[in-house]
């Protein structure tokens, strides 16, 4: 007797619209409507996009919550000859999205992972962004302060241009923290409804830029990239210096306080720059 072994099912990554149904790829639609499963993070959200291309497939849902669980429930489907494709609520999955756990445990077991490329919020803002093409990409930064604002000091120094996500109800108090950290006058790029119709794409000093979104309450509407371009010595070093004595007061007030504490200590006993005194303070730190 010869016995039929079940061929073993794909993963497939689907990209999927940001926002503009128009983005979506052939490639894409195909995988979707041939796929036995589809695994989402919102089965609401994702019934919509099937419901526009008339696709009719089980929406598994596979968040933070039962990630864990439903990836095991999942595989055990794929390597009984199951395809599923893994898709998000907007653009391409994974990227500051669940689904790590799935795909790492698909590559472990030897199933097969297929990636369907198409919209990335990431790239579609760093293309338009007229910032250096080197970058980093840090997702979404803590909703705390002090967390967030530590972790923006380990980047103060970073040359490349860093990529963030952010949220509408957070995106003033992590503007006001990247001032405080990067400086008044670094360079960024806030890009906001990427391929919707209040597309906004606006590049300035991350000053001018949180006055911008504060003073407009519609600029604090949608889901935000934010890019912040890459430190340079030239920030440090060019227009004003501190003096002798500015540099002492510096010294003696990192010694007992916080960074942000002793910069601004420091601005107003030497009357200097405080972004200079921290831009300062930040590169000692670094040596």
């Amino acid at each position: 007797m010869t016995l039929t072994l079940k061929k073993q099912g794909i993963i497939y990554i689907v990209a999927t619209p940001i926002g503009n149904l128009g983005d979506v790829s052939v490639r894409a639609i195909e995988t979707l409507q041939s796929v036995d499963k589809i695994a989402c993070e919102d089965t609401r959200h994702s019934q919509r996009l099937l419901q526009h291309f008339a696709i009719k497939k089980p929406l598994i849902a596979l968040h933070e919550q039962n990630e864990r669980e439903m990836a095991i429930k999942l595989l055990e489907g794929v390597e009984q000859g199951e395809s599923l494709a893994l898709i998000s609520d907007a653009g391409t999955p994974l990227i500051s999205d669940p689904g790590y756990t799935l795909v790492r445990l698909a590559h472990q077991r030897g199933v097969r992972v297929i990636p369907i490329p198409g919209p990335s919020a990431l790239i579609a803002a760093l293309s338009a962004s007229g910032l250096a093409s080197r970058f980093i990409f840090e997702g979404f930064l803590s909703p705390k302060a002090i967390a967030r604002q530590k972790h923006l000091e380990t980047l103060a120094k970073e040359r490349r241009t860093v990529v963030f996500f952010e949220a509408p109800h957070r995106i003033i108090e992590t503007l006001q923290s990247m001032v405080q950290i990067f400086g008044e006058t670094r360079e960024a790029v806030i890009a906001r409804e990427l391929t919707k119709t209040f597309e906004t794409i606006r590049l300035g000093t991350l000053s001018e830029l949180l006055n911008a979104t504060q003073s407009d309450p519609n600029q604090v509407r949608g889901e935000f990239v934010i890019l912040v371009s890459g430190f340079t010595e030239e920030k440090i070093n060019s227009g004003e210096a501190l003096t002798p004595e500015a540099e002492h007061t510096l010294k003696i007030l990192l010694s007992e306080l916080s960074l942000k504490q002793a910069t601004s200590l420091a601005a107003k006993i030497t009357g200097q720059s405080r972004h200079l005194l921290y831009e300062t303070a930040i590169q000692w730190k670094a040596e």
